[in-house]
């Protein structure tokens, strides 16, 4: 590319399972071009300005790649050659680094040991070629390669995000179990957090949910307050970078009214999340007091209930789990202006909490299964 930011090409954005949906909607109104789903990743098009914008505001993207090629490969030698026959020098310099990591599932090239090295070795005799060098230092910029083979068939990618992007910059250490920030800024999301909204948290941990509602409210670009991969790399200029920061910031909400609370049993994870929110720029938004679940009552006119309980596969046992819903079921009473969205993999939620949810939806912590229950009626 050479510095010029005015070439298209295809990105995917690896994604939780679930917030695929969520995922393509926010990259059509960054006026990404051509958006298509798929099980735990989305595919778009765009330039260097776009590559710089979605990385900055992607809210439930874990990462940003670079497509270099989608192919069948069923033996080493298809491998190797179709890797290979990818235009690999327009973007991997002479001096760049470009480990290579990946996967494999269902497929007949299981080893990913073995496709680590043949995928690294055909790039390798691809830019031999086309640098007539037979020895790469890789001191320069990270283009880390990955891969996946998925029932034969096989993405390669360059990654332009370097840390997850899940990693904000405003949680350097979090609570025990935390939720991932992909996975919280979904969560308001789904429960219609808005510029307005009063949102609380009764068992708010680190604070993640309760931050990345705010920064939703707000319209505060994720990607903010950290640095990305490819902003070592040649071909995208530092000024498109620079712009796009711009632009994120003058997007900004400012005069939002949101505002949130969170509360929590444990006076050292109170002041955990405070932390956090400071780090985040939130703190002015969030306040947090150590207090009990038990004590919850919806007080004022409105406000949205977002959390996620401890359960019995990451805190408690399964029975002070479910004792925890039973309490939740009573304090959560149902009343005009008050919303609540609760997720867990407890499949007998309902059932512990004494009422049907108004809508559910099926997300990932991690691996681990669970749904969101919306009580809003």
């Amino acid at each position: 590319m050479n510095g010029n930011n005015s070439n298209i090409f295809q990105m995917a954005a690896p994604c939780l399972l679930g917030l695929e949906g969520l995922a393509a909607g926010e990259l059509r109104r960054m006026d990404a071009q051509h958006v298509t789903a798929e099980n735990g990743r989305v595919f778009f098009e765009g330039d260097g300005s776009m590559l710089a914008r979605a990385n900055l505001n992607c809210r439930y993207a874990e990462r940003i790649g670079i497509v270099m090629g989608r192919f069948e490969a069923v033996s080493f030698d298809e491998l190797f050659e179709k890797t290979k026959a990818l235009p690999w020098e327009r973007w991997i310099s002479k001096s760049d680094a470009f480990p290579v990591k990946g996967s494999s599932l269902n497929s007949r090239l299981h080893s990913v040991p073995d496709c680590q090295k043949i995928i690294k070795k055909a790039i390798v005799e691809r830019l031999k070629a086309k640098y007539a060098l037979n020895w790469f230092e890789e001191t320069g910029a990270l283009h880390r390669i990955q891969f996946l083979l998925m029932k034969d068939q096989v993405l390669l990618m360059i990654d332009t995000s370097g840390a997850g992007l899940h990693k904000r910059g405003y949680r350097p250490n979090g609570a025990v179990a935390p939720i991932k920030e992909t996975l919280a800024a979904a969560m308001a999301d789904i429960a219609f957090v808005r510029r307005d909204s009063h949102v609380i948290d009764p068992c708010c941990g680190s604070g993640t949910i309760l931050i990345e509602s705010a920064m939703k409210a707000l319209n505060v670009a994720p990607g903010l307050r950290r640095s990305f991969a490819a902003e070592q790399w040649r071909q995208v200029s530092p000024d498109v970078w620079r712009s796009e920061r711009e632009r994120a910031k003058e997007l900004i909400n400012r005069d939002a009214q949101f505002s949130a609370c969170g509360y929590d049993i444990d006076e050292n994870v109170i002041e955990l999340a405070r932390r956090n929110a400071y780090q985040a720029g939130m703190s002015r938004r969030i306040t947090f007091e150590k207090r009990d679940i038990a004590d919850f009552t919806p007080d004022g006119e409105r406000g949205v209930v977002v959390c996620n309980p401890p359960y019995g596969e990451r805190l408690l046992t399964q029975e002070e789990a479910r004792a925890i819903y039973q309490t939740m079921g009573k304090r959560f009473e149902r009343r005009d202006g008050w919303s609540y969205a609760i997720i867990t993999p407890e499949e007998e939620f309902e059932h512990f909490f004494g009422r049907k949810c108004d809508k559910q939806r099926k997300l990932y912590n991690g691996m681990l299964q669970c749904r969101l229950y919306l009580f809003f009626k």
